[in-house]
């Protein structure tokens, strides 16, 4: 298995209404892209300064599903129209466990 572990920091400015969309425009990701085994997200609980604001952990049965999910149509288009705009910060890791 293969987990994807994205975080984000969102540009000053941006309203809980813009994250809120780009959470949901992620949650739908897995009814869309099969290659997805297990996705969950959410914002940081606020319990250690300097975390990042919000998470995504996704799990994929291979390296080749999980590229299949990076490069998806749906998944760029996500990325692009309604990340980029509100996204400062990201850092991501990928890893077989």
């Amino acid at each position: 298995m293969v987990r994807h572990v994205v975080m984000f920091n969102f540009k000053d400015g941006v309203t809980d209404a813009q994250i809120g969309a780009y959470a949901a425009a992620i949650r739908n990701l897995p009814s869309v892209i099969p290659q997805i085994r297990d996705y969950r997200l959410g914002p940081d609980l606020g319990v250690n300064p300097g975390n990042f604001a919000m998470v995504v952990c996704g799990d994929f049965a291979s390296v080749d599903d999980y590229i299949a999910y990076r490069d998806h149509p749906e998944h760029q288009r996500v990325i692009k129209e309604i990340g980029l705009p509100i996204i400062a910060q990201r850092a991501a890791v990928q890893f077989e466990y």
